[in-house]
Order: structure tokens, then C-alpha cells, then sequence
């Protein structure tokens, strides 16, 4: 049974079903839980309005996880919600038929707010965004090994996360990479090694659709981490490709990615910015090109500085397209909207005299869930467009 039945009470009506609520709405309980600690969440008038996480630290007060009275958030509880996410995938989406890297578990998507799991082979690469799932990750690892048996883990949390959440974690000793199968070409997955998980699982549609269109074009993959789209646009019978990445720990990863497939990629350590400016005074063109930057910012106050970062940047992406080329273009900005990123590059075909014929909107895969409450999780925007 649970244990920390702590009472908190809310100052104002809820009237919501989004997961999270407030500092500023929630009274601050006389009794301080520790971070994470699992409440009952009371309402103004008294009535009971669910059961979650409470974080007094943090500006999430409150993440509410379960709103049936009789249900207990314990072991078994976290041991039913994963298998549940896990079941969406294997059951329902087939992704066991397409590959061994898929999201297992997608925070507030799977009712799990504040916790991301990725499975790449038998690793699984744990991420906290809240103390609340940090502080019960020993349930999480148990409720995982359920439906991975002799999975190894790979925990981490993210410094800023750990300061606005309140706890403290080193994350776990690196594990070992992982190699993975995905559409039938293979990676390694470096959760130790490289940036976030090691690898992007959340754009296998998006590689596997584009390097269709591939075959015998010349491609240019711009912050190309490690290699997903060129790899398999060199796979798919691509003429020739070219990966761009400032990080050479990441263009180490991508040159072997490349050699498991036995495929040529000529990958380039360069700032993107200076590197396509001279391309473009070469009038060096290409059939593809796909442009994938890091995410800008998670700073609100620093959404438009981020959207001119875009539109610089696809202005001269869309520079080194040839005449009848395709740009692939992607945000992964969750507080830029779809909206905000197509008016962007309408701007940005405007600014560089070409049309942009778009044929293509589409996001993260179907194993990255959002409620339609709270699209906050809804992050990745792609376009793939025609440039004339």
C-alpha cells in the first residue's frame, strides 16, 4: 500500500486534466513531503482530485498520475502503467517487426510524467525529468526488467532538471553501447558516449520515408549527430553523401555507424553556418538536404532568438539546394509550434528568392505519444519540402 499519504491542498478550483499544477495554485503543506513523495491532492472545497507526485522545490508543484480514489500509486501500479506502454508498442504499433530501438516509455504521453525510457537492443537508457520518478526508480528498474528480462540500464538525469527538481543523481555507471537493427540497417547506440541517448529513435520514420527518395541523388546531412539520415540515405543507393556535425566525438560515432553498414559518408567537423556560406559562393548544389540542429532552447524568453537561429540557418540550407531538391528540415524546440517553425520557413524561402513547395508535415514517431491535453510532449516538427 501506498505509504506517504500526505494531504495537499489546491487555492483555486481545478477544473483541468492536464497532469501538472502550479506552485502558485497549490497551499503549501504544513508537513513538507520531500520532493517526489507521493500525495493526495485535495481540492479547495475539499474533494479528493488525484493522487501524484509533490515537489515543493520545483515550479511543477504537483504531477498527478492517478485519479481513481481506490488505486494506490505502488510497485504494482508503476509495474501495470509500463506494461501498458510497452504492450502499445509491441501489440498495437508492431515495432518489434521494424526494430530493436523504440521509446518504452514517453512521460506525460504513457501517464508517466517525468520519466523517458528508450530501448536500444537489450540497454535501456532511463531518463528523470521529475524527483518524483527519481525517488521511486527502484519500482521503474523492476517494472522494466518485468518486460525485458536481462535488460541492463543506462539512468541519467539532466543537471538542469536535477537543480529545478531538487535532487541530486551522478547517473548510473556507463553502460556499454548497444548495436541496433532499425528498418534492417544497423547502429550504435552510445548512451555513455554521445549526446542525450545515444541515439534518436524518435526519427526512424522520418529516415526511413526520406531515403526512399534517395537513390542515386547527392545528399547533404547537416548537423548529422551520428548519422542517422546519411547512413541511410547511403544505404538506399544514394550518388554520394555528405555529413556536417561541429561535435567529433559525435562524427566518431557516425563514421562507425557508417562502417556497420558498409557504406561511404564523407563526414565533415564544421560550424554549419561558415561551411554552407561557402558552399553557396561555390555553387555547390545537392539533391537532398536534410538540416537536424540540436534543440535551441527551453527557455520561453528565448523562442524568438531561437526562431531567428532557424531561419538564418535554413536561408542557407535552402542556399545549396538544386533547382527541383528536396529540404528536409526539422525542430526538436518543444516551446517552438508547428505555426511558428512553417512561418519560419515561409520567411525563409522569401528572404533566399526560392519557392517552397511542402509535401510533408510530420513529427516524432507513433512510440512518442502525447495526450491531446497536454501537448507539451509533442516536440519534433519535420518538413520535407520541394525547393524550385
Amino acid at each position: 500500500m501506498n505509504t506517504e499519504s500526505t494531504a495537499v491542498r489546491l487555492r483555486n478550483a481545478w477544473r483541468s486534466s492536464h497532469p501538472w499544477i502550479f506552485q502558485k495554485l497549490v497551499d503549501k503543506p504544513v508537513a513538507k513531503p520531500k520532493p517526489g513523495s507521493i500525495v493526495d491532492i485535495v481540492g479547495v472545497d475539499g474533494e479528493w482530485v488525484g493522487r501524484g507526485f509533490y515537489n515543493g522545490h520545483s515550479r511543477i508543484a504537483l504531477r498527478i498520475l492517478e485519479t481513481d480514489r481506490d488505486v494506490p500509486v505502488d510497485a504494482g501500479w508503476f509495474a501495470r502503467k509500463i506494461a501498458a506502454a510497452v504492450s502499445l508498442r509491441r501489440d498495437v504499433l508492431k515495432l518489434d517487426a521494424i526494430g530493436d530501438a523504440w521509446r518504452v516509455v514517453h512521460s506525460e504521453g504513457d501517464g508517466l510524467s517525468g520519466l523517458v525510457v528508450d530501448r536500444y537492443a537489450d540497454l535501456l537508457v532511463v531518463e528523470f525529468f521529475s524527483a518524483g520518478m527519481f525517488r521511486h526508480r527502484e519500482w521503474i528498474y523492476e517494472a522494466l526488467r518485468e518486460q525485458f528480462p536481462g535488460c541492463r540500464f543506462h539512468a541519467f538525469a539532466d543537471e538542469h532538471v536535477q537543480k529545478q527538481e531538487s535532487f541530486d543523481f551522478r547517473g548510473s555507471e556507463p553502460a556499454a553501447p548497444a548495436i541496433i537493427t532499425e528498418h534492417g540497417i544497423r547502429f550504435r547506440a552510445d548512451p555513455a558516449g554521445a549526446h542525450k541517448t545515444g541515439f534518436f529513435a524518435d526519427q526512424r520514420d522520418n529516415r526511413q520515408w526520406l531515403s526512399q527518395l534517395c537513390a542515386g541523388q547527392r545528399v547533404l546531412d547537416l548537423c548529422c549527430n551520428t548519422g542517422g539520415f546519411g547512413v541511410y540515405a547511403a544505404v538506399r543507393g544514394a550518388s554520394e553523401v555528405v555529413g556536417i556535425d561541429i561535435d567529433e566525438d559525435v562524427l566518431a560515432i557516425a563514421r562507425g555507424n557508417a562502417k556497420l553498414n558498409d557504406v561511404r559518408v564523407k563526414y565533415v567537423q564544421a560550424d554549419i553556418f561558415p561551411w554552407l556560406r561557402d558552399a553557396g559562393n561555390r555553387g555547390d548544389l545537392f539533391d537532398v538536404v536534410v538540416l537536424d540542429p540540436a534543440k535551441m532552447t527551453r527557455d520561453r524568453e528565448q523562442v524568438i532568438p531561437a526562431l531567428k537561429k532557424y531561419l538564418d540557418m535554413n536561408k542557407l540550407a535552402l542556399g545549396v539546394v538544386k533547382p527541383g531538391g528536396l529540404l528536409a528540415t526539422f525542430s526538436c524546440t518543444g516551446l517552438v509550434s508547428e505555426e511558428e517553425f512553417l512561418g519560419m520557413l515561409r520567411r525563409a524561402a522569401f528572404y533566399s528568392g526560392r519557392t517552397v513547395q511542402v509535401l510533408k508535415v510530420a513529427g516524432a514517431g507513433p512510440d512518442h505519444p502525447f495526450l491531446a491535453q497536454v501537448p507539451e510532449s509533442r516536440y519534433l516538427k519535420a518538413v520535407f519540402c520541394r525547393v524550385v
